[in-house]
C-alpha cells in the first residue's frame, strides 16, 4: 500500500527547514524518499514540470531553467541561504506556514491556532499585510509561488487535475494554504517558454542577508512588451498586480505605473511604510528588467 492509497496522519515534512520555529509538536511525515516527485522533466513543447521535491538550490542553478524561466530561478537563488535552499523544496516553499510571531507564539490566541480574532492588527503589526484580503493579516512567505504566477504556472496535486497556483490561497484566516489534510503536491507545471524574455527580481529587507522580505517583487517581460508583475510581503496570498501592468500596456510612464500598485493599499497604523516600499520595489523590479542589456 503506497502512501497515497493510505493517507498519512501526520504534519508532512521535506526538507524540514522549520520543525524548531514552529508551534505544537508531531508526529511527523517525512516524504524525501517519496518515490516520482523530484528534479525537473522537460515536456516535448518545452515546458518543465518540476518536482515537488525539487530543492531550491536546484531550482536556482538549473541552467537550462535559467534559460527558460528566469524570474523563477532569479527569485530561487535570492532565497534564504545556501545551508536552506541546499534543502528546502519547491514544494515546501508554496505550502509553509506564516511568519507571524502572533501565529507562532503559544501565549497568544488567532485564527491560525484555534481562536477566532487577530492580534497584530490591533498590535505590533510592523511586518503585516498592507493589502487586506483575510480577516488575518500574516502576509503569505513563499516566494516562489510569487514566481510563479507570473508565468501563470500550475500545480499537480495527488488525485486532481493540474489547477492554477494562486488557486492554492485563499481569503480563510485558519490555513495558509487550501489543501486538505494528507494531500500531497507532486509537481509544479510551467508553461512552455517564451524566448528572449527577461526577468528580474528585488526584496526589501531589514538586513542584507538570510532575512525574510518585507516586500518583494518580480517582473517578466517578454520581447513583445508584455509584463507580468507579481508581488509578496504584503498580502495574505501571493498576489498578481494586473493594474500595474495594464497601466504600462496602456503606455503609462513606468513611474505612474508602478504607483498603481498602491491602489489596493489599507494600511495600519504601524505598516504604512510599506506602501512605499512596494511601488519603490515594483518600480526597481521593472526598470531592471527593461534596463538595456
Amino acid at each position: 500500500m503506497t502512501i497515497f492509497e493510505n493517507p498519512p496522519h501526520g504534519r508532512l515534512r521535506a526538507g524540514g527547514t522549520d520543525l524548531m520555529s514552529l508551534p505544537g509538536t508531531g508526529p511527523y511525515v517525512d516524504l524525501r524518499d517519496l518515490p516520482g516527485p523530484s528534479g525537473v522533466t522537460w515536456q516535448p513543447d518545452g515546458s518543465a514540470h518540476i518536482g515537488a521535491l525539487t530543492t531550491i538550490a536546484e531550482i536556482a542553478r538549473d541552467e537550462r531553467l535559467r534559460a527558460a524561466y528566469p524570474a523563477l530561478t532569479l527569485t530561487a537563488g535570492a532565497l534564504a541561504t545556501p545551508q536552506i535552499r541546499a534543502v528546502a523544496t519547491i514544494g515546501g516553499n508554496l505550502l509553509q506556514r506564516n511568519r507571524c510571531s502572533y501565529f507562532r507564539n503559544p501565549a497568544f490566541s488567532c485564527h491560525q491556532n484555534g481562536g477566532d480574532s487577530c492580534p497584530a492588527r490591533d498590535g505590533l503589526g510592523l511586518y503585516s499585510a498592507v493589502i487586506d484580503t483575510s480577516p488575518c493579516v500574516a502576509p503569505h512567505p513563499s516566494s516562489l509561488a510569487m514566481a510563479l504566477l507570473v508565468y501563470a504556472a500550475e500545480v499537480e496535486v495527488h488525485g486532481r487535475s493540474p489547477f492554477p497556483v494562486g488557486s492554492l490561497y485563499g481569503s480563510d484566516p485558519t490555513r495558509d494554504h487550501l489543501l486538505d489534510p494528507g494531500e500531497i503536491l507532486l509537481a509544479v507545471h510551467l508553461p512552455p517558454p517564451v524566448a528572449g524574455e527577461r526577468a528580474a527580481y528585488h526584496r526589501a529587507t531589514s538586513r542584507s542577508e538570510a532575512e525574510w522580505p518585507l516586500v518583494e517583487a518580480v517582473a517578466r517581460v517578454t520581447p513583445d512588451g508584455a509584463a507580468a508583475v507579481s508581488v509578496g510581503g504584503v498580502a495574505r496570498v501571493p498576489l498578481r498586480l494586473p493594474e500595474v501592468e495594464q497601466a504600462l500596456a496602456a503606455g503609462e510612464p513606468m513611474e505612474v505605473a508602478a504607483g498603481r500598485a498602491a491602489s489596493r493599499c489599507a494600511p495600519t497604523a504601524s505598516n504604512g511604510y510599506k506602501v512605499t516600499l512596494l511601488t519603490a520595489t515594483v518600480l526597481e523590479v521593472l526598470e531592471q528588467a527593461t534596463a538595456p542589456s
